[in-house]
């Protein structure tokens, strides 16, 4: 009798097939089965993590909890992309034959990929659902043969592998900001300069002007290049910084016109205006989601 017949003759559903692999602190899974009768997953463990999924066959349906909720049932095509926060609970039940590769990305990671690119600003990836994505599938799809012997993968190509995929994710759903031309742009110790000015300058006054000077650049020059660099102005760049400290401080037990003065902001309003601007969501709202679920937020990550 095969092995899944005994199995249901027993009573018990067999549970998908799971190969796993770890590069450095990135661990790659793959999941896949051919049943339409798997039990409920098991909750995702909460981390300090982001978890990438792609499809590599169309997924007719499944459905998805957050924090107990159902947040979305349906399925996903072919090359398709989620990228969750594994701060959250998540929980999945499989409803239709599936096959696909799952990294577990953490925090700690990213940042210090974003560092080492010399892109100290960077704060999180977008968390998207069913967005096709070629080249995390073709990424995903080149894994194939480590995962199926994990004895015999290349360390080397794993680490480049790795490589490739924080690059395109951190530019495609983290805003990083990476220059074809590199013609106009600040050079990196202009670059490390800069970001570390505006970090610790984000809650007291300090003039554009001094910035490029300490540049050794003039103030219309050092705008121009510091947007060709990152992307965005130094104004803006300021901006998310301080939307992004926000998050941290919602979390303690200051008022929010004390976070507002905290951060660099007017007043509490002016702070409100930007803030929802930004996130979608008012910062009182902020803080009673995520004080009531206990989520601790890292400034450079949310």
């Amino acid at each position: 009798m095969a092995l899944h017949e005994a199995l249901n003759a027993a009573g018990r559903v067999p549970g998908p097939i799971v190969k796993s692999i770890a590069a450095g602190d990135i661990n790659v899974t793959r999941t896949y089965s051919d049943r339409f009768d798997l039990d409920v997953a098991p909750a995702i463990p909460c981390t300090d993590a982001f978890g990438v999924i792609v499809q590599l066959r169309d997924f007719d349906t499944h459905r998805v909890w957050r924090r107990g909720e159902l947040v979305y049932e349906g399925g996903h095509a072919k090359a398709s992309l989620a990228i969750t926060d594994l701060r959250d609970q998540w929980q999945c039940h499989h409803l239709s034959p599936f096959d696909n590769i799952r990294f577990h990305i953490p925090f700690s990671r990213m940042r210090a990929f974003a560092e080492e690119v010399g892109r100290s600003e960077y704060m999180a990836l977008a968390c998207v659902q069913g967005r096709i994505d070629p080249v995390m599938h073709g990424l995903a799809q080149a894994l194939l043969p480590s995962l199926d012997d994990p004895s015999d993968a290349n360390p080397l190509f794993l680490e480049q592998i790795n490589l490739a995929m924080l690059a395109h994710l951190s530019q495609t759903y983290g805003g990083l900001h990476f220059p074809v031309d590199k013609k106009g742009t600040l050079s990196p110790w202009q670059e490390r300069l800069a970001t570390d000015f505006l970090a610790s300058h984000f809650n007291k006054p300090f003039s554009i002007g001094d910035l490029a000077s300490r540049c050794g650049l003039s103030r219309s020059y050092f705008n121009k290049a510091f947007k060709e660099s990152f992307g965005r102005t130094p104004s803006k760049w300021l901006t998310e910084y301080r939307v992004a400290r926000v998050k941290e401080m919602l979390l303690l037990d200051l008022s929010i016109a004390e976070v507002s003065i905290n951060c660099g902001f007017a007043d509490q309003s002016h702070m409100t205006r930007v803030f929802t601007s930004l996130t979608g969501d008012t910062p009182a709202r902020f803080r009673r989601k995520n004080r009531t679920f206990g989520v601790a937020l890292d400034p450079l990550m949310v």
